[in-house]
């Protein structure tokens, strides 16, 4: 598995401080690979889920980080989705 999406685990599990509740979501990451996030919290997979996000890992690492808005990545192109937009604008609060 990428150090990224291995990396990406650790920091999504510390920042959700547990699960996220809403359903499954699936955030892919270009070139790195896939993490599934659900109310047992983050992992390293690439299941099926009610909603996928892909960005790259620049943008990814930028909204993890809090240097950039989830919805700001969306609505640049920079993050897409697919699936239920609800749930990843829910993610999206989840993540700051």
């Amino acid at each position: 598995m990428s150090d990224v999406i291995n990396a990406a685990v650790e920091a999504l599990n510390a920042k959700m401080d547990g699960g996220f509740d809403a359903g499954t979501a699936k955030f892919a990451i270009e070139g790195e690979g896939a993490l599934m996030i659900d109310s047992d919290g983050a992992r390293a997979g690439d299941e099926e889920a009610d909603v996928t996000m892909t960005a790259d890992r620049e943008t990814f690492e930028a909204i993890l980080n809090g240097e950039q808005n989830a919805t700001a990545a969306f609505m640049g192109g920079k993050l897409t989705v697919d699936g239920d937009m609800g749930m990843a604008m829910q993610l999206g609060a989840v993540l700051g």
